[in-house]
This record gives C-alpha cells, sequence and structure tokens, in this order.
C-alpha cells in the first residue's frame, strides 16, 4: 500500500490530521464559514491553531455559529459572559474584535452582496496554486496578504494583519500551499 504523503505540520494528532485532509486550502464561498475562519485566525494570534481547532466547537457554540448578524448584535453583559467562557480563548479584545469585525463584515455584504464576493474578487476568484517544495518554501506573509490586510484595517476590521490575513486566504483556500508532494495539493487530487 502506497504511503500518503502530507504536508508536515499536520501531525499525528487527528483533529489535525482531519482539519488538514479535509479543509485547509479548499476553497471556500459560504459567508458564514468565511466569517467563521477570519475570527477563528484572529483568536490565534500568539498561539497555536491547534489551541483554536480543539475549542472550534466551544467557540461555535460560545458565537452562535459564528452568525455575524447576532454577533454584532452583543452587548457589555454578552463579552463579559465570553469573557469568563473557559472553553474559548478569552482574550478580551480578541472578543471584542470578533463584535467590531461582525459589524464591519455585516456592510461589506451590504456592500457587495456577500463577503464571499469581496474577498474572492482580490484573488480573481481563482486559487492561488503554490509549489512549495518544504515548509520553508511557504511565507507567513505576502504583498497580497499585505493588502488584504490594509483594506480590512480601512474598514475597521480588528486582528487582521498580513500573517494572520495569509493564514486565513490559506485556510479559505484562497491560496493552495500544501506542500507539492502532499496528496491534497491541487494538482494531485482527483475530483
Amino acid at each position: 500500500m502506497k504511503k500518503i504523503v502530507r504536508c508536515p505540520w499536520a501531525g499525528t494528532e487527528q483533529i489535525y490530521i482531519d482539519y488538514h485532509d479535509n479543509e485547509w486550502g479548499r476553497p471556500v464561498h459560504d459567508d458564514r464559514r468565511l466569517f467563521e475562519m477570519l475570527i477563528l485566525e484572529g483568536m490565534q494570534a500568539g498561539l497555536s491553531w491547534i489551541t483554536v481547532l480543539k475549542k472550534r466547537e466551544a467557540f461555535r457554540k460560545a458565537f452562535d455559529n459564528f452568525d455575524p448578524k447576532k454577533i454584532a448584535g452583543y452587548g457589555e453583559k454578552k463579552l463579559a459572559q465570553l469573557a469568563e467562557n473557559p472553553e474559548i480563548i478569552r482574550n478580551r479584545r480578541k472578543i471584542s474584535a470578533a463584535v467590531t469585525n461582525a459589524k464591519a463584515f455585516l456592510d461589506i455584504q451590504k456592500e457587495y452582496g456577500s463577503f464571499d464576493k469581496f474577498i474572492w474578487g482580490f484573488v480573481d476568484n481563482t486559487p492561488i496554486i503554490n509549489h512549495p517544495k518544504s515548509m520553508s518554501d511557504v511565507p507567513a506573509n505576502t504583498p497580497l496578504s499585505d493588502k488584504i490586510s490594509a483594506e480590512l484595517k480601512k474598514r475597521g476590521f480588528k486582528f487582521v494583519g498580513s500573517t494572520i490575513i495569509y493564514s486565513f486566504m490559506q485556510a479559505v483556500g484562497m491560496v493552495d500551499d500544501h506542500l507539492s508532494d502532499c496528496f491534497c495539493h491541487t494538482k494531485n487530487r482527483s475530483g
């Protein structure tokens, strides 16, 4: 039997392997899912992605399944409640940023019809397919992530620095940075 080759960051924990194999680098066009990933990538700042991944279901429950309309309406009582929730990352600035970002997200939906149309417009609705041979070939950010980050900040978003945005782009498939020999790389996937 042929050994499956994965990106080394997938490691050996099943939750990470499943995320790598089924989500990371796969194009996402659902606004709710795009919003979820934007918030989770911001929550990850300064932490490891596995920490966020393990808390993802708790985040979904605590943040009304990432409904931007509901989150935009969170008041001080709800923010305080979230800051006390041991199941999620309790950084008050990140929690407040989720509310700020929900409002900015809704503004973009109103202007463009969907966040998907806005964000995927930066890549002409076509994923950027890279061919990294090793993890050292994968950048932490790019001129395009700089540009998207600046635009989001201009629109009022928080926790959307260029590195966070590049991670978001990878997560939602705007960029395929699977190593070229990984079975998940676009050129290796069938169907």
